[in-house]
């Protein structure tokens, strides 16, 4: 017969398991607590990191765009035989000489200087000047141009009208222009020294990058890594490079010539070739070649007319060389990049838009090649003259880049 003594002996096993489990949900529960608290302590840490470094962002990406562009010919001095003291200290020398040195120099006074010149051309006009005899003897195109002169020179034109709508709208973007020019002066600085360190200490920096690219996505996302370099190179090569050649060809010609102002314009014409409305660069010449013929210098000014469409059309023959060593980019993306990255980032935002837009599209062109194994010669984008006319930046693809499609090939 079972006694009540008897009970407590029997239930013993459901007891301990009772136990087992409760303790196994505290465990859990306190596995959790420990997981979301040290989750928040991170999350803590990231947003004081980027506290810290937000005032440097601007700077750390200009600088770090900097440095992929450069890196091959880092690399080609260290491989020669040169130390890393030796390659980061030149670099820095020809950063500071194209970059620092023409920034300090022309940002006092920037915007004061742009909206004179403005202001010179509307007083120019308001005066109803006569139509230049020089213009009369052009063969064809001497009557539009009387017309088009007439309708410049008349206050009640519709030109002018519309001129004068926007002219002040016009003086306030060229003054917010160059005042954002003058703020990234200090950014300009910050990114010579983030450059300068990554220079030095670049090998260590990449290899934990790729470490950490590693663990995170594997194979696929070192390739991905590589694929975002390619992509770095080939906007600051096919984009910022043609066209701070063609802002330096268009100085040294205003320069040679004896256009006042020369470096200004230079600058101005640095912000159309960015823009892609390489076009848009015959105000500049076309002003320049104005004003010489008005002051008697006609040898002079047929040089700068010369001089003009070659630097307007320098571009088609530079720019498929130049982005062959990177990544493509259509170019209505480059002109919302280049906005975008002013309004976002300021004058460094230039350089720093269309190249995050040009990672971006990169990388989603590779996972979608990856993801299609079946991925047709026609898919690939188009190069040579062809792929100008139709609006894409050509590419022809590196070694990383083909690395990085290797997983979907």
């Amino acid at each position: 017969m079972t006694t009540p003594e008897n009970l407590p002996h029997q239930d013993l096993p459901n007891q301990d398991a009772g136990k087992d489990v409760l303790a196994a949900k505290l465990a859990s529960t306190a596995s959790l607590i420990e997981r979301m608290t040290a989750l928040a302590v991170f999350v803590a840490l990231l947003v004081g990191v980027f506290l810290v470094v937000k005032p440097f962002v601007t700077g750390i990406l200009f600088g770090g765009i900097l440095v992929i562009a450069t890196w091959p010919l880092r690399d080609l001095m260290v491989r020669h035989g040169g130390s890393t003291v030796l390659a980061s200290g030149l670099l820095l020398l020809a950063a500071v000489a194209t970059i620092g040195l023409p920034a300090v120099f022309l940002a006092p006074g920037l915007a004061e200087r742009m909206v004179k010149g403005l202001q010179q051309g509307q007083t120019y006009f308001a005066g109803m000047p006569e139509f230049p005899g020089w213009l009369a003897s052009i063969p064809f195109v001497e009557e539009p141009l009387r017309r088009l002169w007439t309708d410049l020179a008349d206050p009640s034109s519709v030109v002018q009208e519309v001129f004068k709508s926007y002219s002040a709208e016009l003086q306030r973007a060229l003054v917010e222009i160059a005042k954002a020019f003058a703020d990234g002066i200090f950014q300009v600085l910050v990114s010579l020294a983030v450059a300068t360190l990554f220079w030095l200490r670049g090998d260590t920096l990449a290899h934990a990058i790729r470490d950490i690219a590693d663990r995170l996505g594997g194979a696929t996302a070192v390739a991905a890594l590589d694929s975002a370099a390619d992509s770095v190179r080939g906007v600051a090569y096919g984009i910022v490079g043609t066209a701070a050649i063609q802002a330096g060809l268009m100085t040294f010609g205003l320069l040679l010539a004896g256009v006042p102002g020369a470096a200004v314009l230079g600058f101005v014409s640095m912000l159309i070739a960015l823009s892609q409305f390489g076009v848009l660069l015959v105000f500049i010449w076309g002003g320049a070649a104005w004003w010489l013929f008005g002051l008697g210098s006609t040898g002079w000014a047929i040089f700068i007319i010369v001089w003009g469409i070659m630097v307007s059309t320098v571009d088609n023959v530079i720019r498929p060389w130049l982005v062959s060593f990177g990544a493509a980019l259509p170019l209505t993306l480059i002109f919302f990049g280049v906005l975008g990255g002013f309004l976002a980032f300021g004058f460094l935002g230039l350089f720093i838009g269309p190249t995050l837009l040009g990672v971006f599209v990169n990388l989603l062109d590779a996972w979608r090649r990856a993801a299609s194994p079946t991925a047709s010669p026609a898919s690939v984008p188009p190069s040579g003259p062809s792929a100008l006319a139709q609006g894409v930046v050509p590419v022809v693809p590196t070694a990383a880049t083909k690395d990085a499609l290797a997983p979907g090939e």
